[in-house]
């Protein structure tokens, strides 16, 4: 039976640490491992500030690396935990637990099957990571619930009050024999949510993730939408961002009225040896009392961090530099997972 208690948290909500993997040689960082590592550090410094952070690391030379890094680094270790699991990259936001809030466990950790983003990339230690951490005691008593469906926490936003924003580009692709209705059904039955809302159109080159709902439009408190927009009419970009923006301005909330929409700046685009690199601003990171927001090394870095920080009032705004993580296709939201307070 349905327990109707569970809820999907919005990311603004208290929390109990953020989640991620270091980066090492056995992963596809191998080739720039020093460049992305200044990024990681960068961020556990910043995370700890605000809150406990905990790091997956694959082995106990590894943990040692890190725990020296990140000393080096002024950051408080009494704030990190190291977990010691096997794992084939570090892209948490998509292989972590998606963590429902209430019912008589308190916490549900739901963990859908991941597939490498629709079998790009192997994936077995990945889609076992959820299973390793609760075995690990990471998460007290929580419930941990697997659903054999291919679901990445990039690809849904919630706005914790039982609204799921997602993008029909990613889910055709994981389910192509899925119809939009019988796909609404299982996101609805597997995060406990009232609705599922749809954008047809956004994407941006670079990301192999086929239109994750993180790159592009975030909820923010009060029925506001924070969005990827493009304003270069030269740009690629610029039609499809021009389409989904008009999408978004089309929602409504579960009452009935438009949502404040906050337009995010487009940097100038990135490449690496002529291949386009995805750059969103979109992909920040909530924490508590902060919202972590992407910087590229692009005059609209700090735009893009007032933008942000608008839609989040009362949070300082720390900018991350995230350029050596789009090599990757990916940005800071993608590699981090937040864990609701009182899971921990």
């Amino acid at each position: 039976m349905t327990d109707h208690s569970l809820r999907l948290p919005a990311e603004w909500e208290p929390q109990a640490a953020v989640l991620i993997a270091w980066p090492h040689a056995g992963t596809d960082w191998a080739d720039r491992l020093a460049s992305v590592e200044t990024t990681y550090v960068a961020l556990a410094a910043a995370v700890t500030r605000f809150q406990r952070l905990i790091i997956v690391v694959a082995d106990a030379e590894l943990n040692a690396h890190v725990q020296s890094l990140l000393g080096d680094a002024g950051v408080d270790l009494s704030k990190v935990r190291f977990v010691e699991l096997p794992y084939d990259d570090t892209w948490l936001r998509d292989s972590g637990p998606i963590t429902l809030a209430g019912g008589a466990e308190g916490f549900q950790l739901t963990d859908f099957r991941f597939t490498g983003w629709g079998g790009k990339f192997g994936a077995a230690q990945d889609d076992a990571l959820v299973a390793g951490l609760v075995e690990a005691g990471v998460f007290g008593h929580a419930a941990h619930e697997r659903i054999d469906w291919a679901l990445e926490g990039g690809g849904i936003e919630s706005d914790g009050k039982g609204s799921v924003l997602t993008t029909w580009r990613c889910l055709v692709q994981r389910h192509p024999e899925q119809s939009r209705e019988e796909m609404s059904a299982i996101l609805r039955d597997g995060l406990h949510a009232k609705r599922v809302l749809w954008l047809d159109y956004g994407y941006l080159e670079g990301d192999d993730t086929d239109a994750h709902i993180d790159t592009l439009a975030r909820f923010a408190p009060d029925d506001h939408i924070v969005f990827q927009a493009c304003d270069d009419a030269g740009d690629p970009h610029h039609d499809e961002l021009q389409r989904m923006a008009a999408e978004l301005a089309a929602l409504r909330t579960a009452d009935g009225r438009p949502y404040q929409l906050h337009p995010l700046p487009w940097p100038q685009p990135i490449l690496d040896d002529g291949r386009r690199l995805a750059a969103s601003y979109a992909n920040y990171l909530i924490v508590n009392g902060a919202v972590l927001v992407p910087a590229y090394g692009d005059p609209a870095d700090d735009e893009a961090a007032r933008v942000v920080g608008s839609a989040h009032p009362g949070r300082e705004v720390v900018q991350v530099p995230c350029r050596p993580l789009i090599w990757q296709n990916g940005s800071l939201h993608c590699i981090t997972m937040q864990l609701p307070a009182g899971i921990v």
